[in-house]
This record gives structure tokens, sequence and C-alpha cells, in this order.
């Protein structure tokens, strides 16, 4: 007997909020979609009525997702877990370097 993670059957889901102060732009939608084809499982990315690829950059930034917006993610896989571990971390990040917005 293996001590081995079965594959999970069906997607995994989870809503996420955004952390990043200036949003999902460029510099973390790329960062988004990097880690995400780390990964087999599909990745999709939902707001509202809209879904997205979550590999898929340019496909991240319509969703026009600033901080504090509610992002469903949905991993469907072998690692689809493991995947929706990592990128809801990275969804909720902050980065260090950011300016914070002005009130």
């Amino acid at each position: 007997m293996t001590n081995r993670l079965e594959p999970t059957s069906g997607p995994v889901r989870r809503v996420v909020v955004v952390g990043n102060p200036q949003g999902l732009h460029i510099r973390p939608a790329a960062a988004f979609a990097e880690v995400a084809s780390r990964f087999t499982a599909r990745v999709v990315v939902i707001r509202d009525d809209q879904t997205v690829d979550g590999k898929f950059w340019p496909d991240l930034l319509m969703l026009a997702a600033e901080q504090g917006t509610p992002l469903t993610l949905e991993c469907d896989g072998s690692d689809a877990a493991e995947a929706l571990e990592a990128l809801a971390s990275q969804l909720a990040a902050v980065f260090e370097d950011e300016p914070q917005p002005s009130n």
C-alpha cells in the first residue's frame, strides 16, 4: 500500500478576496498565471457571471478586480487541491512594493 494522494473527483472551488491594494493589474495577474501554469489542473477564475482562464494573464485583467473583490477559483485535475491552495495564497497576497491607493 502506498501513501499517495488520490486525484480529486470533480473541480474544487474557493472564494478568495483580492488582497493587492492596486487590484489584479498586470503584475499580480502575470504572477498568478505563472503559478497556475505550474500545475496540470485546469484553472478558471470567476467573477459574477464572467469566467476566465487562470493560466492566461490577459484574461485575468478582463475581470477588473479591485482590492476587496471576491473571486471564485476553480481547479480541476489530479493536482487541483494543491493548485487551489497555491493560487488562493497568490490571489490574497499583498505585493509589498505596491503603492497604497490614495484616499
